[in-house]
């Protein structure tokens, strides 16, 4: 076998590797979207949310659903960075660090901007933050079972 086609099938496994490495990560995130939207869905449903005065009850269906198990996703690609080598913890640990980048993101820019409840939520109610950053962290830790499950190194 030549130098050159030696390293195409190098770069060919490397890419194919990543690809699967992405496609586990994805899926890991959108099982944690998911779990976090019932979380959230179930305290909206039986009350815990309106009794600390928080107004977060969303009503369960595919079109609130969808785009939050797809960011799920999106986030779960976090799992790929290669802090592993940095920091030797457990998947759950890994799972609550970032959670939070999701939880800045919803207090810091969807909130204010997209859905003009102010900055970090307030006007949703004072422990809305509270809620979002105990929300995420569910997703976090969901994705980081789901990633266990999948008994798949993420090669970290």
């Amino acid at each position: 076998m030549t130098t050159q086609k030696l390293d195409r099938n190098i770069v060919l496994s490397n890419s194919r590797n990543l690809f699967q490495q992405a496609s586990i990560a994805f899926a890991a995130g959108t099982f944690g979207g998911f779990i976090n939207s019932l979380v959230v869905w179930l305290f909206g449903a039986i009350g815990i949310t309106a009794l600390l005065g928080v107004k977060i009850a969303p009503t369960f269906a595919p079109a609130w659903l969808y785009p939050r198990m797809v960011w799920g996703g999106l986030w779960g690609l976090l799992f790929l960075l290669p802090i592993y080598h940095l920091i030797r913890k457990p998947l759950w640990f890994y799972g609550l660090l970032f959670s939070l980048a999701p939880t800045l993101v919803q207090l810091f820019l969807v909130f204010p901007f997209k859905d003009g409840k102010g900055v970090l939520g307030l006007s949703l109610g004072t422990l809305t933050s509270l809620f979002v950053l105990l929300f995420n962290a569910v997703w976090g830790i969901a994705t980081a079972f789901w990633l266990h499950l999948s008994d798949r190194s993420l090669d970290h």
